[in-house]
């Protein structure tokens, strides 16, 4: 393994540079945001594809479909790149590897989850042809949630854990982080219309996943769980199918939304729609690698404060540097024993991947 001494990163930029570098020698590809970054430096979502074009088995390893997780998902993309051990097993399984950087480069610069449009953009592959799903949970405590004042009151925070008491924990959750459509300066706010990270990435698929027979994605992801533990949640589609090559492919200790064992609530608008509508030809398979941060508590309030602040529009607000401070710790861990943790776990992932769809060609 040839990797650096930190492959991880403390701006989106230098996130940019080090991908690139790590990434010499493969076919490599970049697709210009079209808005400049918090340091007007350029953006773009960069691709990397290990092995041939005509591969039948194909693994994706993206990062940064949430902005600022993408401190998280950068570094271990790096490390895998680096990692000419990991790159032999694929080439010798014959499953090319595409490494997909920053699906959504502007809130990674700035620090947000958002993309530039104000959209989650795990939240944003829905059919737009259709009315939005509804959330009247989010819609009853949207007020509580983002008020008009920082911070938040007493009875704002009260408002909020009596909704919980009255509809269960759970549901909270779900009405707080499933997706809602109404509020688009609100928390998880999925969008009127494909975001250009989403139409992107569609074409990065067309271009690269239109062909192949299988195909395995692991989405990179932060701020969920256990502080250093990367749940594997399963991301494709409630069938046996789908369900029976994710455990072929990653074990059983994959979680599910729909059963409660995992963190997550069930979401509307899961960017892993995309592999059905433009690799209908592939057995698809994927999985949500969530590393944890903070507590659940920390991680929202970092979430509300930066929600609260872009509602201000106040670029210089005294707030500012504060808040982006705050989304940076909930969801980047910039410890050693954190940092070799998400490495260690997501190399594991993506050479249980591999071997997986190897064995089951």
């Amino acid at each position: 393994m040839r990797t650096p001494p930190d492959p991880f990163a403390h701006k989106y930029a230098e996130a940019r540079v080090k991908f690139l570098a790590a990434a010499h020698g493969t076919q490599l590809e970049s697709h210009p945001e079209p808005l400049r970054g918090l340091e007007l430096e350029t953006l773009a979502m960069d691709v990397a594809r290990i092995g041939a074009d005509d591969a039948d088995a194909l693994l994706i390893v993206s990062s940064g479909c949430h902005g600022v997780e993408g401190y998280c998902g950068s570094g271990a993309q790096v490390a895998m790149l680096h990692d000419d051990a990991l790159r032999d097993k694929a080439r010798l399984a014959g499953v090319a590897l595409l490494f997909v950087h920053a699906l959504n480069p502007w809130g990674f610069s700035f620090g947000r989850r958002v993309t530039h449009e104000g959209v989650d953009l795990n939240r944003n592959f829905i059919d737009f042809r259709r009315p939005p799903p509804g959330n009247p949970g989010y819609d009853q405590l949207a007020a509580a949630l983002l008020p008009e004042d920082w911070p938040p009151t007493l009875n704002d925070e009260r408002q909020i854990m009596a909704w919980g008491g009255s509809h269960g924990m759970p549901a909270l959750q779900a009405a707080i982080s499933g997706g809602q459509y109404r509020h688009p300066d609100g928390l998880f706010y999925g969008g009127l219309s494909p975001t250009w990270s989403q139409q992107t990435l569609r074409m990065v698929l067309r271009q690269h996943a239109s062909r192949c027979r299988l195909l395995g994605w692991i989405d990179l992801h932060s701020g969920l769980g256990e502080s250093g533990v990367g749940e594997r949640i399963f991301a494709a589609r409630d069938e046996d199918g789908a369900k029976h090559r994710a455990k072929a492919w990653w074990g059983n200790r994959i979680t599910f939304t729909d059963d409660g064992s995992s963190t997550s609530s069930d979401l509307h608008g899961n960017l892993w729609h995309a592999a059905y509508d433009e690799c209908p030809q592939a057995a698809y398979a994927g999985i949500t690698l969530e590393f944890g941060t903070q507590p659940a508590e920390a991680v929202l309030r970092a979430l509300r404060h930066d929600h609260w602040l872009a509602r201000r529009r106040q670029p210089n607000d005294e707030h500012a540097e504060f808040a982006r401070a705050a989304m940076r710790q909930a969801f980047f861990t910039d410890t050693p024993d954190w940092k070799q943790a998400v490495i260690a776990q997501s190399r594991a992932a993506a050479a249980q991947a591999i071997d997986g769809m190897a064995a089951w060609r």
